[in-house]
């Protein structure tokens, strides 16, 4: 792949400097492979997100500054991208042979399906591959080969608000049946003026709710050997119970629009009794203004079934460079990245900032210490279930779940919608 016309540049350069001062040939080459320039492209998960890794003066404190004075001869051409601009942009990199050295995002599998990464062996000091929770790495397994590390990673879970459960005098429901009755109970109570239950199932997260109702009923995205499964029964049965719910008046009133970070308003403002979200909802909260007594719970599962809490995951991977004067050196640029974004005296901080979760050991103790309740969410991720993210249809799916969401809403049949769906991924 033809990419970095500045590295070229940097060997012309030294290389003409070694002509002008008579130096020797093998001084030219190691002036020449000292200099390596990493491309960074990092998501924005935030509004401190550009802070930290660029920061906003010549202090020394941001986390580029910081990793060239401790890796010197490695610089880093690092861009903070926006999510909503972050696909284009690699494509539009890649589209013209300049790929990314670096890449954090979320999805992995036609990167490497198209032969653009380096397998995770190739730059992963080792010690740093077994801090890496297992459960995480396996999320980016393609013919027993790993493509991607994982970034950060956030579990969700239901927050309700306990002073309203205290008034109208309920417990946080654990199946279907309880959650039907909890918010009947709350819209009497409130006479109205509160939503009981937060749905979205918009193009921003609507896979997400598909997750937490086809799980609760013991379907999902795949069966049980990994093969798409879109149009079970029991996600048919899922999927109509939760449009139940919004029929009955329970949710907020426009699923199909009003995204999660409308629901964790909603939440905020007291308007809303109970949100599936993520750990850093109290940290959104705070953000407000709000001032929620919060509490957490599984979420609700159909009667038999098993809760399960949906993991979210982004990842760091590396694109090949073949026109790299030195692979080997490359490589180990790369490694020595990892090693200091996710020593915990970096990592950390970088966590803790938007209230994510960890994604290696190492750090576990230390966010802890600093947040007891950290622990708690510790225990959700070991029974977290992922997205099937590595399978190279992933997109089509989670774009075709919301679309036959939206389609029942206004009144099709879920049924029909799935079994659509499915036909186009095996048909």
């Amino acid at each position: 792949m033809m990419k970095k016309s500045g590295k070229v540049m940097s060997l012309l350069l030294s290389l003409s400097l070694a002509c002008a001062m008579m130096v020797t040939p093998a001084v030219a080459v190691q002036a020449a492979d000292a200099d390596i320039t990493l491309d960074v492209i990092i998501c924005q998960y935030g509004p401190n997100t550009n802070e930290w890794f660029l920061g906003s003066g010549m202090d020394g404190s941001s986390f580029v500054a910081k990793f060239e004075e401790a890796n010197p001869g490695i610089k880093l051409n690092l861009d903070v991208v926006s999510w909503n601009d972050v696909y284009t942009e690699v494509d539009t990199r890649i589209a013209n042979n300049n790929a990314p050295d670096i890449l954090n995002i979320d999805v992995f599998a036609n990167y490497a399906n198209e032969g653009l990464l380096l397998p995770v062996s190739d730059y992963c000091p080792e010690d740093l591959f077994e801090d890496f929770f297992p459960s995480f790495i396996d999320q980016s397994v393609i013919d027993d080969t790993v493509w991607a590390v994982p970034d950060l990673a956030s579990a969700r879970a239901l927050y309700y608000n306990v002073d309203m459960f205290e008034e109208v005098g309920i417990e946080p429901p654990t199946t279907w049946a309880e959650l039907e009755d909890a918010c009947q109970a709350i819209i009497d109570f409130y006479d109205g003026e509160v939503y009981p239950w937060g749905i979205d199932m918009t193009t921003d997260e609507g896979q997400a709710a598909f997750a937490y109702y086809t799980w609760g009923n013991d379907g999902g995205f795949v069966d049980e050997n990994g093969e798409w499964a879109v149009n079970s029964s029991e996600n048919a049965e899922a999927i109509n119970f939760a449009l139940g719910l919004v029929d009955a008046g329970y949710t907020n009133p426009n699923p199909a629009t009003q995204t999660r970070y409308d629901l964790q308003d909603m939440f905020a403002a007291g308007k809303l009794a109970m949100v599936i979200a993520p750990n850093s909802l109290p940290t959104y909260v705070a953000d407000k203004g709000g001032e929620i007594n919060m509490a957490t719970a599984g979420i609700p599962a159909n009667a038999g079934k098993a809760s399960s809490s949906v993991g979210v995951m982004d990842r760091v991977m590396a694109f090949k460079d073949d026109a790299a004067e030195d692979q080997e050196a490359r490589n180990e640029a790369i490694g020595k990245f990892l090693k200091f974004f996710y020593d915990p005296e970096n990592y950390v901080g970088w966590v803790s900032m938007e209230g994510f979760l960890p994604a290696v050991n190492s750090a576990v103790e230390a966010l802890v210490a600093s947040d007891p309740s950290f622990e708690a969410w510790l225990d959700v991720l070991g029974s977290c279930k992922f997205y099937p993210t590595a399978k190279a249809e992933w997109d089509q799916v989670k774009q075709g779940v919301i679309a036959a969401e939206q389609s029942a809403l206004t009144g099709a049949d879920i049924q029909a919608e799935l079994d659509a769906l499915q036909e186009s991924l095996v048909g």
